[in-house]
């Protein structure tokens, strides 16, 4: 299958989960902001491709999915908090849709592996998608439907959760912006935990659509 037809199914399948959601959308308050959670491993390198969306108002790192109230980074990547690292996208409807969003997201991780994410190894950098309502679990469900019928994914497993929302404890400050603040580091991470090479050899041409 052509990247052009993987993106279409995938646009195509989402979009009928969120007819209802987008024709509420279409008539909400033009200036209504809505959240969106999302873990791709580590929350550094998810808050760049969502950043750059025209729609999104702002990324936080964070953790959620666990039982410890108010995690430290420390707990969270020693795996004894029970928590995933995670961003937290506040978007305006009107401008950009849950789909896109999706959309961003699948591009930005590898689906195939269990608990973990490139150089990061441990549930609590595993991938998932938290869904808050109805609207939302149907889109999650059909970008993930899509993602299994791709060819490229014939014979494997998509490890990538869909679960419930769950609290949301913003990170640490110097956590925050990571790659604008120390973009040297920031780059050099990238790099070294093999991240860019492996998503260039599952999405290929696909990834023009984001920016890292």
């Amino acid at each position: 299958m052509s990247s052009h037809r993987f993106t279409a199914l995938l646009a195509l399948l989402v979009l009928g989960a969120c007819a209802p959601y987008a024709a509420a959308q279409a008539t909400s308050d033009p200036d209504a902001r809505a959240t969106a959670v999302f873990a791709g491993g580590c929350f550094w390198c998810m808050e760049q491709p969502f950043e750059k969306l025209d729609g999104v108002v702002d990324v936080q790192s964070g953790y959620s999915g666990g039982a410890t109230p108010n995690p430290s980074y420390e707990s969270v990547s020693a795996g004894t908090s029970g928590h995933i690292e995670v961003v937290q996208v506040t978007y305006e409807p009107a401008k950009i849709s849950y789909r896109s969003l999706l959309e961003t997201f699948w591009l930005n991780i590898d689906p195939t592996v269990a608990n973990r994410q490139f150089c990061d190894v441990g549930p609590q950098y595993r991938s998932a998608i938290f869904v808050a309502n109805e609207a939302e679990r149907a889109s999650a469900q059909s970008s993930r439907s899509a993602i299994a019928a791709d060819p490229r994914f014939a014979g494997k497993t998509l490890y990538t959760e869909i679960l419930e929302a769950a609290p949301f404890y913003p990170a640490e400050a110097h956590h925050q912006d990571y790659a604008r603040k120390n973009p040297v580091r920031y780059s050099y991470y990238r790099w070294s935990c093999g991240r860019d090479a492996r998503l260039l050899e599952i999405w290929g041409a696909q990834l023009s659509k984001t920016e890292k």
